[in-house]
């Protein structure tokens, strides 16, 4: 894992503002740094030293060094790429895999390059001869890449703040992304809280040529079932072999290390499956590590994991997460450069230190529900689909009777189904929005007033417009990793990892399996409430019966506890005085009813608490 920074334009380069740039990013290379520096171009990169170790520092060229490169990530078909050029006469001077691109480029148009990588990448390649800058970011953005451009100068960046360090690179806020941050926790992609600067799509290419402006095209899509790319056929157990031989082969593509490597493991489904499939295939007992909480309230998975771990006889390394954990908001909120609001960053963040302590490379079960529709939402919607066929008189019927249950029901069982009755009523894509959004459209338009909705809304909509002629269950997986995967699960770990040099690789988003799974048919994947049906089916043999029929549970922190607790005074001095900064761009008293519903025991508003607490620190760090 790397970090990479750089710029094109029409003023000299230098080695002043190139050092500036990769010095932000040192967290995620700590082994090596530097940079090349061409006609009006700087390519710069840190180094985490995974494999290579001996020859693979930056700067890295051809053979007549006209072209250099950047990589952040892994290329994990890189042997065999650098196998046909060497076929074709290419003379290496490195065993990694940047140097395979450097010579790929030589040969290949951008899009081309793009598709011949397999793995998880962020990438800069500059071409002294024809002045061309491509950047290149892998099929679904496991590794982030962002950049600015003011109609003369391009700058890029593997973080916001390496983009920030260039001195041509204003620092201003782009208040429309305030209602998007509210409703989803994070900023849809391309767009961030920073005016000017966006970020590479995934599965997409930019292309600047001298003198020209950024093209941005895409070379990968996911496949859609329904629009010219019909499902696979077969039975549940054909299909179950195929995700388990493909699911292997990932995890064994994801074992090519020169250094220490190791599992997070949760003792789901998705990461027991990887741990499993890990200790088939190594020499050495698997080094697993697990992170939980002293609790009640069921977000401890560590008996889980431990069971897991005694099953395959791994190296077990457990931690345990305490309220003070929350202290961390500051660093957090340093590493993702903007507000955020999944608050399972603390246990990530954790849980990446505790691993460092051990290896260099960890292999996680990210994924899986995404690719095997495991959230529980997937059901809902699709009962939506049932609910709409319902008469309206009876509809409204059900939903009054509903209404009328008593209230001191409402968090639990009774008030799923409370829930899901009202957002069923809104339909399709509006109902998946709202169950994954942190505020609900009546608290942001007390939060924000007539401000409330703003672009994110009709982005994702669109993002469900261009999945039409595929099934609801298809289309709500596509938009998925579109949207909450990209933007929430992916760079969580990614900016947790790398805040503490850890690599971390996803066998769930090989690309292989991903082209399989999502033409897998739906009914394999859900029926009813039962939630990924042809993954549990492909591991039946491999992990226990009772894992397998255990109810999912989040990684998440029980805030609602803490927030009562040991940091109300602590949320309170932050959201509630005059001097918060929150209360300059939403209503105050809108914060003040969200801060006395948590308190009295009302509303659990924990989450939105946090999402409120992550965007404070961020305005008061940049003084908006």
């Amino acid at each position: 894992m790397c970090g990479i920074a750089g710029w094109v334009g029409p003023s000299e380069a230098d080695g002043e503002t190139a050092d500036s740039q990769l010095q932000t990013l040192m967290h995620r290379g700590p082994d090596a740094a530097a940079f090349s520096v061409g006609t009006g171009a700087s390519i710069g990169q840190t180094r985490l030293a995974v494999i290579d170790l001996q020859t693979g520092d930056p700067p890295i060229y051809n053979e007549d060094r006209t072209i250099s490169v950047a990589l952040n990530g892994e290329i994990y078909n890189y042997r065999s790429l650098r196998e046909q050029l060497l076929g074709t006469g290419h003379v290496f001077e490195t065993q990694g895999d940047t140097e395979v691109i450097a010579h790929l480029a030589e040969e290949c148009e951008p899009i081309e390059l793009a598709r011949r990588l397999d793995g998880m990448f962020a990438l800069a390649v500059w071409n002294e001869r024809t002045r061309r800058l491509v950047l290149a970011r892998d099929r679904v953005g496991k590794k982030p890449l962002y950049y600015f451009f003011d109609g003369r100068t391009l700058v890029f960046g593997s973080e916001i703040k390496s983009v920030l360090a260039h001195p041509l690179v204003p620092r201003e806020l782009e208040s429309s992304a305030i209602p998007a941050y509210l409703t989803f926790g994070y900023v849809p992609t391309p767009r961030t809280f920073y005016r000017g600067i966006r970020s590479v799509p995934p599965g997409h290419v930019l292309v600047l040529d001298d003198g020209g402006t950024p093209a941005i095209r895409s070379y990968w899509d996911p496949p859609l079932a329904g629009d010219g790319a019909p499902p696979h056929p077969g039975s549940m157990e054909r299909h179950a072999r195929d995700v388990r031989g493909l699911l292997r082969e990932a995890v064994g593509r994801r074992l090519i290390s020169d250094v220490p490597l190791g599992a997070f493991l949760s003792g789901g489904i998705d990461s027991s499956a990887v741990v499993g499939l890990m200790a088939e295939q190594m020499d050495e007992p698997v080094r697993t590590f697990t992170i939980g909480f002293d609790d009640e309230e069921g977000f401890d998975e560590r008996p889980y994991a431990e069971q897991i771990a005694r099953r395959f006889r791994t190296e077990h390394t457990t931690f345990e997460v305490q309220p003070h954990a929350v202290d961390l908001i500051e660093r957090l909120v340093w590493h993702h450069d903007q507000p955020f609001g999944d608050s399972s960053a603390i246990p990530t963040f954790l849980l990446s230190e505790l691993t460092k302590g051990h290896v260099t490379v960890a292999l996680s079960g990210d994924g899986g529900d995404e690719l095997f529709a495991g959230y529980e939402r997937f059901a809902a919607a699709m009962m939506v689909s049932r609910y709409e066929r319902i008469p309206r008189p009876a509809r409204r019927a059900v939903s009054s009777g509903i209404g009328r249950l008593p209230a001191h029901l409402a968090s639990g069982r009774v008030g799923r189904v409370q829930r899901f009755q009202r957002r069923a009523d809104d339909g399709m894509p509006d109902a998946l929005r709202s169950w994954i959004s942190i505020f609900a459209e009546p608290d942001r338009r007390r939060l924000l007033g007539d401000d409330a909705d703003g672009w994110a809304l009709t982005d994702f909509q669109a993002a469900w417009d261009r999945t039409a002629g595929a099934s609801q269950l298809d289309r709500m997986l596509h938009v998925n990793l579109r949207t909450y995967l990209l933007d929430d699960l992916l760079p969580k770990v990614d900016r947790m990892s790398m805040a503490h040099g850890l690599e971390v690789r996803s066998p769930f988003l090989d690309t292989r399996l991903i082209e399989h799974a999502m033409r897998v048919p739906g009914h394999h994947k859900l029926r009813g409430l039962s939630l990924k049906r042809v993954l549990k089916a492909a591991v039946a043999d491999l992990l226990p019966p009772e894992l397998l029929r255990r109810r999912k549970r989040g990684f998440g922190v029980p805030l609602d506890r803490w927030f009562r607790s040991d940091l109300e005074t602590y949320v309170r001095s932050m959201l509630g005085g005059p001097h918060a900064r929150v209360r300059r761009h939403m209503n105050g008293p809108a914060v003040d009813q969200l801060l006395a519903e948590h308190a009295s025991g009302a509303r659990n508003r924990g989450h939105q608490l946090w999402t409120l607490l992550t965007l404070e620190v961020f305005l008061r760090r940049e003084g908006w």
